[in-house]
This record gives structure tokens, C-alpha cells and sequence, in this order.
């Protein structure tokens, strides 16, 4: 049984915050680990893994309405494209600054 269903089951009415909880808890650490290790280019393999967080923001029930950017929005959350680019970044800055030691023999 995937994750998303177990919470939609046991979770019928959950705010705002407890959903934050359960999401980065649960399914956002899944996505992650795909986007690093698959490293998605392909715009249909990016809007692929997007639709998982669609899908998944659509379980807080007062939000299930809304634009997905709304939807982001109140739940404090960004694309994970948004997301990946930023760890990029992160990780270039990490490197140009001498920061991280990468071993490049």
C-alpha cells in the first residue's frame, strides 16, 4: 500500500501544520532520494515526480480545491524542481568556495 493512501486513510482531517509533518516525514524524502539518484532532465520525468507532490498536497482537504501554487504556497512548500535547483546551487557554491573537498585524481 503506497504511503499517500496509508495517510489519507488514517489522517481524514488534518491542519495545515500536521500535514507538513507528515509529508516531510514521508513522502517528501522518497521524491528527494528519486531526484538525486535519477536526476531527472526529461521535462515529462519532471512533471512526472511533480505529479506526486500534486497529488500529495491535494490530501489536506480544505486546500484539495486550490491551485497547486496556492496549494504551495500555504503549506510553506516549493517545487521540488525549485528544490533541486537550489541543492545544486548549494552544492556549486559549496565547491567554487573550497567549502567541500572533492578529490578530482
Amino acid at each position: 500500500m503506497s504511503v499517500m493512501r496509508l495517510i489519507k486513510r488514517n489522517f481524514k482531517n488534518v491542519g495545515a501544520e500536521e500535514f507538513n509533518l507528515l509529508y516531510k516525514a514521508y513522502i517528501r524524502p522518497h521524491l528527494k532520494y528519486y531526484i538525486q539518484v535519477w536526476s531527472p532532465y526529461l521535462k515529462k520525468d519532471i512533471e512526472c515526480l511533480e505529479r506526486v507532490q500534486k497529488r500529495a498536497t491535494k490530501l489536506q482537504g480544505i486546500l484539495r480545491k486550490k491551485p497547486y501554487e496556492k496549494r504551495l504556497r500555504v503549506l510553506k512548500l516549493t517545487t521540488l524542481e525549485k528544490g533541486r535547483l537550489r541543492r545544486d546551487l548549494i552544492e556549486t557554491y559549496k565547491i567554487i568556495t573550497r567549502k567541500k573537498n572533492i578529490n578530482l585524481t
